[in-house]
């Protein structure tokens, strides 16, 4: 849910980007501040698409807070210049998630499944990162579980690379670490190559065997696997890796992207 474009990416020029201080992920201003009305009707948008997907039956829902969207706007000082209560340290920067999180509670009560998403790296900032150390991280994660998240999804680019210095733990691992909840992580799973850079050459990625994950789930790092791409291009990927059958999987090419199988 929630996964209003990043500002600059609109395609609709008679529909105006939101974000919490107009600006895009480069820093460019590009549009006006939200107003705290704003905040207000876009939050409880938010409460009342949880509300439908439980009413229609839905077994959880999720909050888009990564990659750059509009949540992910708010907790990024890059695109988060605000001086009201909405802006400034991590804390106040956090403040629209975490009334987007309790107004989504509030909606579908104490015992239905929210899942936040969240990520250092932005579209086409892939080296950003927000916060810096643990510590910072976990300022983040001791707010949202306390406003009601149950899971966090981590999504990398490469789940196996380490989040921090001096340790191997990857983001989900790091945010099981300090939230003691629920993890997915996420990021090239079965993927041999670092597949968005090989876009613009029109290849894709062969397959990579998944020992390394399996390990760290083993070793309970993570608790749950997100798998995009490799699935994407060949949707009894699951299928295949529970019997086996590694010799069948099919490699990824950009071109799945625009097939529907």
């Amino acid at each position: 849910m929630g996964m209003a474009r990043p500002l600059g990416s609109q395609p609709n020029s008679e529909v105006l980007s939101i974000g919490p201080s107009g600006l895009d992920l480069e820093g460019n201003q590009v549009t006006e501040p939200m107003t705290e009305e704003e905040i207000a009707i876009a939050i409880q948008a938010y409460a009342s698409g949880a509300a439908n997907a439980k009413r229609i039956g839905f077994d959880g829902i999720e909050l888009h807070g990564a990659h750059g969207y509009l949540i992910d706007q708010f907790l990024w000082e890059k695109t988060n210049q605000r001086t009201d209560r909405y802006g400034g340290d991590i804390i106040r920067r956090a403040q629209f998630a975490i009334e987007v999180v309790e107004a989504v509670r509030a909606a579908v009560g104490p015992d239905y499944p929210i899942a936040f998403r969240l990520s250092q790296w932005k579209m086409n900032a892939y080296q950003a990162k927000p916060f810096e150390t643990p510590e910072q991280l976990e300022q983040l994660l001791s707010v949202l579980v306390k406003a009601g998240v149950d899971i966090f999804h981590c999504s990398t680019r490469r789940f196996w690379e380490p989040e921090f210095a001096g340790s191997d733990l990857n983001l989900a691992g790091w945010v099981k670490k300090l939230s003691g909840k629920t993890t997915i992580t996420v990021g090239s799973v079965g993927l041999d190559n670092e597949f968005t850079s090989l876009y613009t050459e029109g290849k894709g990625a062969g397959q990579k065997d998944i020992d390394d994950l399996l390990e760290r789930l083993n070793n309970n790092e993570f608790d749950l696997v997100a798998v995009g791409r490799a699935l994407i291009a060949d949707p009894a990927w699951a299928v295949k890796i529970r019997e086996g059958r590694m010799d069948e999987l099919l490699p990824f090419t950009p071109e799945a992207l625009s097939t529907l199988i």
